[in-house]
């Protein structure tokens, strides 16, 4: 058995509502398989196992006020009543829980051969107990109702360390628990703290009572398990404990609530006509005026306008990692169909780069805070960046400036000066080669270079640098290039954001 047997379980908690009467707990279990028939879950029936010989004091074994003493006497079972209605929940198809609730017990739980063991809120932290039951070889669960989250944390290492299965109940030990005590966020508190191990709702509100059931599966928890028993004549129902009929309909809730929740762990898939729906509201993509053929689009030369033709290129298509080239003149307000267009997708050539730059930033030692700007320099074009280009990672620019820029092994960042800016660079990585006005020098990790106004620069690195750039503050448009194809390239840089995880992850 793994974790996956928790998953989608419901269990039917019959404590003592057998009575101590065999016959009715096989008509309890008779009524809920056939309550249970048309819903594709995973159900068990749970008995509850004390040895009323050692559990009550010798002193007190004949208390008839003294409440729980008297209704487990009242209720007592031989081992052959409890064999004879494990058969049958067997025989109907039901798994098997049982919660003991002394060593003695747990004896009986192996030898009758249960499934899982279920370990009642009330013995949490019955340390005695909870070693006998680690010593079994069963899947555990365990309810947590009255316990501080400390003790959950003693209980959840105590079984971590002896590599047993576990399930985590948040359960509220108010009978019935109305409906401002339930705390339901416990679940969530769960799932974050106790991560990966399953959790699950143990509950005892009012059985009429179906939104609880849909918040803890919208909260995903995975089983369920509610207190069952069976009203006639001669026996009655507490207030919280679910009649088969009951039963059902609190199944139907849970069933309605997971059609609600969707597919876990995955994308949804999206229905045509939502998707054609979706696409009626998007903008397409125009001509601004008359466009010749080979027209690399940009900004300046398109607008967006409903409604879309089909086949057109929408707003959504017009990401900074598409490259579209207009195959035949199109004249102004015209739609621009894709078919018109030759397309280049350059996303998968940045993350090429990104994955390089990353695993330079690892090698030099570089900290980073997450979310700076992040700037491609590809002066000749992104195919050309790892020969002509740089990274550039600004951390502030106000009345002064810092910027980390990094020079991949073999790259060179062409010829230019700043009319308004001065900087200075401070290698903190590997070897620069930097040419002032043409006088070329070789720099090394600490070495400091100021570049003053109007000087003519170029760096270089064959085995890959990085620096810090100090500045007065950049200015857009101030960087000027002896070539002047630089200059006039639109497309020469990609802006992004740097994520400091990328440095642990995979980047997709």
């Amino acid at each position: 058995m793994t974790e996956d047997i928790f998953s989608r379980l419901f269990i039917f908690e019959m404590a003592n509502n057998h009575m101590g009467d065999v016959e009715h707990g096989l008509k309890i279990i008779r009524e809920l398989r056939a309550a249970t028939a048309s819903f594709n879950f995973k159900f068990a029936v749970k008995f509850q196992y004390r040895d009323l010989d050692t559990f009550i004091h010798q002193d007190y074994r004949n208390r008839q006020d003294i409440k729980y003493i008297k209704r487990f006497s009242e209720t007592r079972l031989a081992e052959v009543d409890f064999l004879q209605m494990k058969d049958e929940l067997h025989k109907l198809g039901f798994l098997s829980i049982c919660t003991p609730f002394d060593e003695k017990s747990v004896d009986m739980v192996e030898k009758h051969g249960f499934e899982i063991i279920k370990i009642a809120s009330c013995s949490l932290t019955d340390w005695p107990l909870l070693e006998r039951i680690a010593a079994t070889g069963l899947p555990l669960i365990a309810s947590t109702a009255g316990a501080t989250i400390e003790e959950i944390d003693r209980v959840v290492t105590f079984f971590e360390h002896r590599r047993k299965t576990l399930c985590l109940m948040h359960c509220v030990g108010s009978y019935p628990t109305p409906e401002h005590e339930l705390e339901m966020n416990q679940i969530d508190l769960f799932k974050a703290r106790y991560k990966p191990l399953p959790i699950g709702f143990s509950t005892h509100e009012a059985p009429g009572d179906l939104d609880p059931i849909k918040i803890a599966i919208a909260k995903g928890a995975v089983a369920f398990e509610r207190h069952v028993g069976v009203a006639n004549e001669k026996y009655k129902l507490n207030d919280y404990s679910s009649s088969p009929a009951q039963i059902a309909e609190w199944l139907k809730a849970a069933e309605k609530a997971y059609s609600m929740c969707g597919v876990s762990g995955k994308r949804r898939d999206i229905s045509e006509k939502e998707h054609t729906d979706i696409s009626g509201l998007r903008r397409g993509v125009f001509c601004r005026q008359a466009l010749p053929a080979g027209t690399k689009l940009s900004d300046d030369d398109v607008f967006y306008a409903i409604p879309c033709v089909d086949g057109q290129l929408q707003a959504n298509d017009m990401s900074k990692y598409m490259i579209y080239s207009l195959k035949n003149a199109l004249p102004a307000n015209s739609p621009v169909l894709a078919a018109q267009t030759v397309t280049a997708n350059i996303r998968d050539k940045v993350l090429e780069i990104i994955k390089a730059v990353c695993a330079l930033i690892k090698k030099s030692n570089l900290k980073l805070q997450d979310k700076l700007e992040l700037e491609l320099s590809h002066h000749y074009g992104i195919d050309n960046f790892y020969r002509h280009g740089c990274t550039i990672i600004t951390c502030v620019n106000r009345e002064y400036c810092k910027k980390i820029i990094l020079l991949l092994p073999g790259q060179t960042n062409p010829d230019h000066s700043h009319k308004v800016k001065e900087e200075t660079f401070h290698v903190l990585y590997g070897e620069l080669t930097l040419s002032l006005d043409d006088d070329e020098n070789t720099y090394n990790a600490g070495d400091i270079i100021v570049v003053e106004r109007n000087k003519k620069h170029r760096f270089a690195s064959e085995t890959g640098a990085v620096l810090e750039e100090i500045s007065t503050t950049h200015i857009k448009d101030d960087s000027y290039y002896e070539d002047d194809n630089i200059a006039e390239a639109s497309e020469r840089k990609t802006y992004m954001t740097f994520h400091a995880d990328w440095l642990s992850k995979t980047i997709q």
